[in-house]
């Protein structure tokens, strides 16, 4: 049973795990990529809906996942596929789901429910394999705790600091032309965002985000990263308070929360979705270029554009669908962002040439002028 705090309650077919979970309930518009999407930590206490209607038919292997194990708090689609057949499937869909203590439900109409959720927005809501009275069910996902004021950071980021080195051509043994000394601030990070940047700039050094600006200081980088993560980016304050402390000291770049962090750091404003851009098809124009981007996505706050262009900020990309911030740099402080996923992952890749312009900005000393 799926149960949503506005009352209304879907019933179908359990898979995965046994159990209870509450979470916000989300829907995410792509088509193939549900591993990535289970094992991205910024799904952390979401229950995620595929308006997609056959999920599982090419089975699920350890390369595709984001990180160690799925990350959401449910799983919902219309049909799970009674087999898989994939030449680098490992293993099922339901068994990897059960392995790791995932509820799922199939045969509910997801077509209704996303309707609902782009009408009402995201609601916190329940997924049960043990209660079977609408009622309480509805009374338990209201009781959920909000994504407002929600610090997810700390249960999906590192508490160490380590050293990835597995780019995206590994088997290959090429070494990036202009290597740099790169520390990320890893907030939930995908492994593909590492991938990208090792390639370009050699093995990267992957720091907690409770790590002070002195201390990122004392690695000596060439430039710092700040990754994508879960929940509400006001309620990050260390980590903002970092990005305070190395902000016009060393190139930055940051993704999805690390956009929204960084811009919380000059001073902007957030604001939580109504229900949030998450796909692999939101199209994006670059308004420095004008080429429009179709870009994947995965986040449920925005930032504010005009109280970010008070801190001397610019505007570089922006939602075609409604107009919300998707990017911004700042002419004086070496640095830029951007709130949707250039590395994919799964989606197209009309954004990678990003992971080029931070190469840019660490190696020229200069603003990045091709975002």
């Amino acid at each position: 049973m799926l149960a949503l705090e506005d009352g209304t309650v879907f019933v179908g077919g359990a898979f995965g795990a046994t159990g209870t979970q509450s979470g916000e309930v989300v829907f995410n518009t792509s088509l193939t990529g549900y591993q990535e999407i289970l094992t991205d930590p910024s799904y952390c206490r979401q229950i995620v809906t595929m308006t997609s209607p056959h999920i599982g038919n090419y089975g699920v292997n350890t390369e595709d996942e984001e990180s160690a194990r799925p990350q959401v708090a449910g799983f919902v689609a219309r049909q799970i596929a009674g087999r898989y057949s994939n030449h680098r499937a490992e293993g099922g869909l339901g068994e990897y789901l059960q392995r790791h203590g995932v509820i799922g439900i199939e045969g509910i109409d997801t077509r209704a429910l996303t309707k609902l959720l782009r009408v009402e927005g995201s609601m916190r809501g329940l997924i049960t394999t043990e209660h079977d009275d609408p009622a309480q069910c509805v009374k338990l996902a209201r009781e959920a705790a909000p994504m407002e004021g929600a610090d997810l950071v700390s249960e999906v980021a590192p508490t160490e600091t380590s050293t990835w080195s597995t780019g995206l051509s590994a088997d290959t043994g090429d070494q990036p032309s202009a290597p740099h000394r790169v520390v990320a601030i890893d907030c939930g990070m995908k492994r593909n965002i590492l991938r990208h940047l090792v390639t370009r700039s050699g093995p990267v050094t992957v720091v907690p985000p409770t790590l002070s600006a002195d201390a990122i200081l004392h690695l000596r980088p060439d430039g710092v990263f700040v990754s994508n993560g879960p929940g509400d980016p006001s309620a990050v304050h260390a980590t903002i308070e970092t990005l305070r402390g190395l902000v016009g000291r060393v190139p930055i770049f940051g993704i999805c929360l690390g956009h929204q962090m960084l811009a919380l750091a000059l001073g902007a404003s957030s604001f939580k979705m109504k229900f949030g851009h998450r796909g692999a098809n939101q199209p994006v124009r670059n308004e420095i270029t004008g080429r429009v981007e179709i870009t994947s996505q995965n986040h449920g706050f925005a930032i504010d554009p005009q109280s970010l262009e008070r801190s001397g900020a610019i505007v570089t990309h922006v939602n075609l669908n409604d107009q919300t911030l998707e990017g911004f740099s700042h002419p004086d402080k070496l640095l830029f962002a951007v709130q949707y996923h250039p590395e994919a992952s799964p989606g197209p890749h009309d954004a990678t040439y990003l992971f080029d312009s931070f190469c840019e900005m660490m190696s020229t000393g200069r603003s990045a002028h091709t975002v």
